[in-house]
């Protein structure tokens, strides 16, 4: 007993004169927000490039490099994931749930193996349940998908490439209203009785506007589901008609999630009409853009320089300031610290009021969603 009381006295006097740094487990940089019933991380990681080789040229040689990048995401706090069944193009469908699942499992892996090797003065790690992934997937309404059962199905079919037995967030991918509006009704149906056979934690919409989140806002309330998150494109390209859904989540206690917030890269300052990405579909969009968003371009770098932060990182902490969890997406270990870069600083009002004015007065803003509604 001497010998042990002995040892912790050493052990202490190390400790506090910092010759030896001693842990309870480090604590996330990022920190968490609520949305509906759920804490999520205040900046999340969308997926919508794994898989992608249209519009982000994606190879699955990459795979390794974006692992990189999501291990650098979860070490730093990032638990919620934004993904859907429909990512993926043609044989690649899907690859971007099979991904979330894979990284996740060989990221707890490596945290485990890491647990063994650690010295006997080594208290251990944070409680995982504060840094659980969680995966919010948007479920595709296809012509086909037309009763409840079929978007149950589809949840069930994001599981098993998942491997996982809960979603954190089952979201309508988009609204038929516009189109088809018999199928809505059994979009709603289905979503919500996802949540009821316990496959979600809870539910959320993707372009939706003010009027049709609050209808079905009131029925998931009616259903008692927990309606989580809505999220649209909302960037300082999109500001002047995104910015009405601030209130309307408010109004609905759902937590806004923006989604493109660097406008498919136009905003991290790295294109230009000389230089534009490689993909045909994003050099087209550009160069119907850029020479509207010079303005707004220069008042990005001109607050980047002011703060020593990156346009990059001026843009999404903007998105978090307006109270949105943006959800960029990254695929390099570069990236993934320049989006990490965003968060731990805040822009002052008046960086905000600028940035919001060059917003509004954009040429030409980002095209919306074909199927976001009112």
């Amino acid at each position: 007993r001497m010998q042990s009381i002995l040892a912790s006295t050493l052990l202490l006097s190390l400790c506090t004169n910092g010759a030896l740094s001693l842990t309870l487990g480090s604590k996330p940089k990022i920190g968490k927000v609520s949305a509906g019933p759920l804490q999520i991380s205040s900046l999340g990681c969308g997926t919508w490039s794994w898989g992608n080789r249209l519009l982000f040229d994606y190879d699955p040689s990459q795979d390794e490099e974006i692992y990189e990048a999501y291990k650098e995401v979860r070490d730093a706090g990032v638990t919620i994931f934004d993904t859907a069944d429909s990512y993926g193009t043609l044989d690649l469908n899907g690859r971007a749930e099979q991904l979330l699942g894979e990284f996740e499992r060989r990221y707890q892996s490596e945290i485990a193996e890491s647990d063994k090797e650690k010295n006997w003065w080594d208290l251990g790690s944070a409680p995982a349940s504060d840094n659980e992934q969680q995966v919010a997937t948007k479920l595709a309404p296809y012509p086909w998908r037309v009763t409840s059962s079929n978007f149950v199905k589809a949840a069930e079919g994001s599981l098993r490439r998942l491997q996982q037995p809960q979603l954190a967030v089952a979201q309508l991918h988009w609204s038929t209203s516009k189109y088809q509006p018999f199928q809505e009704k059994a979009l709603w149906e289905g979503v919500a009785d996802i949540y009821d056979k316990g496959l979600a934690k809870s539910v959320g919409v993707s372009n939706f506007g003010p009027i049709q989140l609050q209808k079905v806002s009131d029925y998931m309330k009616e259903r008692e589901v927990p309606l989580a998150v809505a999220q649209i494109q909302y960037s300082l390209m999109t500001y002047g008609e995104a910015k009405e859904m601030n209130s309307a989540c408010d109004d609905n206690n759902c937590r806004l999630i923006s989604y493109s917030p660097l406008c498919l890269g136009l905003l991290t300052g790295k294109y230009n009409l000389d230089n534009l990405p490689k993909s045909s579909a994003r050099r087209q969009l550009f160069r119907e853009l850029l020479p509207g968003a010079q303005d707004l371009l220069g008042t990005l770098n001109a607050v980047a320089d002011e703060y020593g932060k990156s346009q990059t990182q001026v843009a999404i902490n903007w998105a978090i300031s307006k109270g949105t969890v943006p959800i960029p997406g990254c695929r390099t270990l570069q990236q993934a610290r320049e989006n990490l870069g965003a968060t731990g600083w805040s822009l002052k009002p008046d960086a905000v009021t600028e940035l919001d004015i060059a917003a509004l007065n954009v040429g030409k803003p980002m095209i919306q969603n074909i199927f976001q509604t009112k």
